[in-house]
């Protein structure tokens, strides 16, 4: 179901086992057979993360697909609002001892909302693997987007939860990852959706982003009405 107002006030919603739980082995084992080292991606990555190479995969594409998912990105236009695209997937999972982001937003490209971000978590998680933390409320508070201090930790709230959850949230909302002590499997999905006035600028960074899907389907709000 979706909050509408949750969205609106808070910049996100979580969605408990929305993958189906018979996908999960597959998608476990996608993410495990495209795994790559940091320095073979276009940009180098961070060496305390594992990031893998998964977009060309079919029930990747279908997670993407979620109606559940399409329905709270296109909804009363809380989040995207207008017709959109599915932009980049990749696998990301915190090595142990590693993992942790100073908190920050992912921010928007030409207007507050313009993109959203999908975490499909295929493990559970929690303080002990290194969970994301958000900040609720810290999106767009208004036409423009309020300074914030992003060494305050005051007002992050740390996730927990199963394998299976999604976690929606705008790209202007102020997140990170959190360290992984304990060194227990926290494997995910990175999902970028865009707005579909940022597609010419898409296509002209594919290459530094190892994007390898086809990007050219739109997804329309009265599609979900």
């Amino acid at each position: 179901m979706i909050d509408r107002e949750q969205l609106h006030q808070n910049g996100y919603q979580l969605l408990r086992q929305a993958v189906p739980a018979g996908w999960l082995d597959e998608l476990r084992a996608t993410f495990e057979a495209g795994v790559i080292a940091p320095q073979q991606w276009p940009v180098p990555r961070g060496h305390d993360w594992r990031h893998a190479l998964v977009d060309l995969d079919a029930r990747v594409q279908a997670v993407c697909r979620l109606p559940a998912v399409l329905a709270v990105l296109a909804v009363a236009g809380e989040l995207i609002g207008e017709g959109f695209f599915l932009a980049q997937v990749e696998g990301r999972e915190p090595l142990p001892g590693g993992g942790h982001q100073v908190l920050h937003r992912d921010l928007s490209e030409q207007r507050l909302g313009d993109r959203a971000i999908a975490l499909v978590y295929l493990d559970d998680y929690g303080p002990a693997n290194g969970a994301t933390r958000i900040v609720p409320g810290s999106h767009r508070p208004g036409e423009l987007l309020a300074p914030f201090d992003f060494s305050d930790e005051s007002h992050a709230v740390q996730l927990s939860g199963a394998a299976g959850d999604i976690l929606l949230f705008d790209a202007d909302l102020v997140h990170g990852a959190s360290l992984n002590p304990s060194g227990a499997r926290r494997r995910s999905l990175l999902i970028s959706y865009c707005a579909q006035g940022l597609y010419e600028a898409h296509l002209q960074t594919l290459g530094l982003r190892f994007v390898r899907m086809d990007t050219s389907e739109r997804f329309e709000p009265a599609d979900f009405v």
